[in-house]
């Protein structure tokens, strides 16, 4: 359990950074500002997302060993939310965003889950072997 809230807590870390670090490449979120309670909203669902991709990776030996996988999967997850947001118009794209030309997705939003999912994967065996 340990190793799941620190999986956590190391996600919501980089979720904040990046939220806040993207947000100007948005127009609003459902037609109104983005706000911190916003962005700090959307990086808890983040990092509870990438907590449950990971976890099969934490406890599964040979998944263990293929930590890249979760950049595919986290991509797949992302892409998946960003159509669904986009379609039921949660938000939209400022013309600053670069857009993927075959997903038509935000760049920055469709790594972000598979990127932090990888990152917080590594931080977290780095910081259980006590280095």
């Amino acid at each position: 359990m340990k190793r799941i809230f620190l999986v956590f807590i190391i996600s919501f870390a980089l979720n904040i950074i990046w939220e806040n670090l993207h947000a100007f490449l948005y127009l609003g979120y459902k037609g109104g500002e983005i706000t911190q309670f916003i962005l700090l909203r959307a990086s808890f669902w983040d990092a509870v997302m990438t907590t449950v991709i990971l976890l099969p990776f934490i406890y599964f030996g040979f998944l263990e060993k293929r930590p890249r996988a979760i950049l595919l999967i986290g991509v797949a997850v992302s892409v998946a939310i960003e159509w669904w947001a986009l379609e039921t118009g949660r938000w939209a794209y400022n013309s600053l965003m670069p857009i993927i030309p075959f997903l038509k997705t935000g760049l920055t939003p469709t790594i972000q889950i598979g990127l932090l999912g990888y990152l917080t994967y590594r931080f977290q065996k780095y910081f259980l072997r006590g280095n």
